[in-house]
Formats: C-alpha cells, structure tokens, sequence
C-alpha cells in the first residue's frame, strides 16, 4: 500500500514523492487524491484519485539498491534483440515504457543503442522516432538508479560501465585462477 512520505514512479513522470493525501470535490463529489511531487520538477504536482484502481497501479516502489545492482550484473546477459518492422518495434518499446518493467528497459535500451551505433557507422543517424524512445528510456531507468543510488544522472551511465567492468575483471580472474589438483575417488570397497 503506498504510503504518504513514499518514493514511487509514476508512468512518464519518472520518481515522484508521495507528499500527502487531499481531498477535492469535483463534480460535487468529494474524491482523496494522493499528492504526487516529481523529484526532478518540484514545480509540478500530480493527483492521483486513490479510489481508480487503474491509476494507482500505475504507482510503482522504486528498486533498491540491492535490486538495481542485480539488474547491473544481468545486463550482459540481456538480448536487445533489433525488430526490423519499425511498427511492431516501437510498439513493443512503448509498451517497454508503459510497463515499467525495468529489464524490458535495458533489452530496449541496448537494442536501440547497438542500432544507433551500426548507423553512424554507416554515416546515418538513429530515426528520430527510435531515438526518442531510447532517450525516454534512459531519462526513467537512470533518473531510478540515480535517486536509489545517490548519483547524479549524469555519473550513472559510468556506474554501470564501472560495475561491468568490474564483473568483467572477477570473471576472468576466477577463470585464470588454477584448478586445485585432480585426485582420483577412494575405490569402493566391496565387503
């Protein structure tokens, strides 16, 4: 249950402090809202009626640290697999968006990252649509890491990178790291 004094995201809004609970009455109906601050836009404020199931579910706690460093150490694994069909795709990173589901987030981000290099490779440049989505992208997954782990935006990208170095580094420490010797099993003594 989200509770006054929360830390939430809140769809395209990003990390939001739940700053109190109101009460309005529109239409001659009194409805509780609760109060929503953006931390990156302390001039704007969000009601949400905490009586529309459909609204509050678009509420999420944010990770912990624990669970953004777990997502860190599973993005080498993650596929960004390229959608060739431009509708098919952008759907697919809207609803990325939409859900909130933050490893659908790094899939999407690397899949956009890795076609934005082959184009400039190639002297072309990402389509204005796709980089909007991965700039939208970024802004809600780093905006996360960066409130959580008390970063600034801008040191979060070189977080990441200096955590997977580091994992990079242990993996092939333990694969160099020699095998203690070989030892045959005591035989089975049959009785």
């Amino acid at each position: 249950m989200i509770q006054v004094g929360d830390t939430v995201l809140y769809g395209a809004d990003g990390v939001c402090r739940v700053s109190g609970i109101e009460e309005k009455r529109l239409d001659g109906q009194a409805r509780q809202y609760f109060v929503l601050i953006p931390l990156q836009e302390k001039n704007t404020i969000h009601y949400v009626p905490i009586d529309n199931e459909k609204a509050v579910a678009q509420l999420r706690p944010v990770l912990s640290a624990e669970e953004i460093h777990c997502l860190i150490r599973s993005m080498p694994d993650e596929e960004g697999a390229w959608v060739a069909d431009d509708t098919t795709r952008r759907e697919r990173d809207r609803q990325a968006l939409a859900s909130g589901d933050r490893t659908a987030l790094v899939r999407m981000i690397k899949s956009l990252y890795r076609r934005r290099q082959e184009q400039k490779a190639v002297g072309r440049k990402l389509h204005i649509a796709d980089e909007r989505l991965l700039q939208e992208a970024e802004k809600r997954l780093y905006e996360e890491f960066a409130h959580v782990l008390r970063l600034s935006p801008e040191e979060v990208v070189p977080f990441i990178m200096e955590q997977m170095e580091q994992m990079e580094q242990l993996e092939n420490r333990e694969r160099m790291e020699p095998l203690p010797p070989w030892t045959p099993a005591e035989p089975v003594r049959q009785t």
